[in-house]
């Protein structure tokens, strides 16, 4: 079964495009899948499929200014002026939506890259609500994305803020194909595959050639900032069990370093973390063919764990 509805985004502006995907059987759990920068929750097709084989039913949005929200509301790589909360208040917004329909479940959270940074501003709200959280490809601190930070805000400090300014772009995320030689689509870190690397630069839903506005790479920048430091940690419920995995040659978590970085903030606080970081692989682990099928294996396996362990308490 399938459900294909909108809710107001928290930016008071947009309506967010959602969909829940409901396995036939009887579900033993839900999870919600937190989609990154610049795509949009289709792309993440194949793992649905087999979360739903696995008996969970699978939420998922696309959120402001990405894929089929920013089509609905002709808001591409505009977020709203809502700050650096609106998508995980959508996120949010979309669970509340979703236990109404199928209350007394397990809940689960999936978010990849941007997802799990919006995932992790989420438990340290909301993370009493789940029963665990799997962070994808995500970060540590970022200082060459905070070096491009001073560019962006006198951008923004000029009215620029509603325009895309590729030195922005450039600024932020230019450095993430340092390692890569040849690079020619600009999108060669996410994967080592050319293929995947073809059809996200090809995907008509994704953000890969409509840039984001000024003010929105500020907010994510903001995102990031939010869930920095051992006070972020220090949010989050210590009862919650999280699940972190990457690959060592992702960029984005500073090639392990700031994957474990992010791991040892929560370790030190006390939580249960578990982390697996895979080596030769990229940001986009989820998307490799001979790996795809153990990630989701991973996944499954920790939220099935998750649900064990709470029967027996």
């Amino acid at each position: 079964m399938l459900h294909e509805f909108t809710f107001p985004s928290y930016n008071e502006r947009d309506k967010v495009q959602a969909w829940i995907y409901v396995p036939a059987t009887d579900p033993v759990g839900i999870v919600q899948l937190v989609h990154g920068f610049g795509e949009h929750s289709r792309r993440y097709f194949h793992m649905i499929v087999r979360y739903l084989e696995a008996g969970f039913i699978v939420a998922a949005d696309d959120h402001v200014g990405h894929g089929k929200t920013a089509e609905l509301n002709g808001t591409w790589g505009d977020w709203g002026d809502k700050g650096p909360e609106t998508m995980v208040e959508d996120e949010k917004r979309l669970m509340d939506i979703v236990k109404e329909k199928y209350p007394d479940l397990p809940y689960f959270f999936f978010g990849h890259s941007m997802g799990s940074v919006i995932t992790r501003q989420f438990v340290a709200r909301y993370g009493a609500e789940l029963a665990g959280a799997t962070i994808c490809g995500t970060c540590g601190s970022v200082p060459k994305m905070a070096e491009a930070r001073p560019v962006i805000e006198q951008l923004v400090a000029d009215g620029k803020g509603n325009e895309a300014s590729p030195e922005a772009t450039v600024a932020m995320m230019g450095w993430m194909s340092e390692r890569i030689p040849d690079a020619k689509l600009g999108n060669e870190w996410i994967c080592h595959d050319p293929y995947v690397q073809v059809d996200h630069a090809n995907d008509p839903f994704d953000g890969f050639t409509k840039p984001t506005l000024n003010k929105s790479l500020l907010d994510f920048m903001k995102m990031i900032d939010d869930i920095t430091g051992i006070q972020w940690a220090e949010r989050v419920p210590t009862e919650l069990p999280i699940y972190s995995i990457a690959g060592d040659e992702d960029p984005f978590g500073l090639y392990g370093q700031g994957v474990y970085e992010a791991s040892n903030w929560l370790a030190d606080t006390g939580h249960d973390i578990t982390t697996l970081v895979y080596p030769g692989y990229r940001h986009e682990i989820h998307n490799y063919a001979d790996l795809k099928d153990e990630v989701c294996d991973g996944v499954i396996e920790f939220m099935l764990d998750a649900i064990a362990d709470d029967m027996m308490e």
